[in-house]
């Protein structure tokens, strides 16, 4: 099972992701990134504390994400990554070229900054 919500917090969007996000549940998702860019929303910060699964179209669907905020000039921030996605994203160095905090409130605190 996998939900999301969107919302707003001192001028920064907010992803909240929670259970697994794989090729099954992501589409919703994929229409949310697009349509959050569309509007112009480019500071976003994602909340992954309560997301337990990623696979592969999880992980293009938050790059994409990345990559339309930044081709608008803005910036997404990811926060409190726990076990497999945790490992996932390490696994493939995206600890290294994406920003993440341990908290959501870190990473708002970046993105008003």
């Amino acid at each position: 099972m996998f939900h999301f919500e969107r919302s707003e917090r001192e001028g920064v969007s907010v992803l909240t992701l929670a259970g697994s996000l794989d090729a099954a549940t992501s589409a919703g998702l994929k229409k949310a990134v697009v349509a959050l860019t569309d509007e112009g929303k480019t500071r976003v910060a994602v909340d992954l504390a309560k997301l337990t699964l990623i696979d592969s179209t999880g992980v293009g669907v938050l790059i994409s994400l990345f990559k339309r905020a930044r081709a608008a000039g803005g910036a997404v921030h990811f926060a409190g990554l726990v076990g497999q996605p945790k490992e996932i994203f390490r696994l493939l160095r995206l600890d290294r070229s994406l920003d993440l905090h341990p908290s959501l409130d870190d990473a708002l605190a970046k993105l008003k900054g």
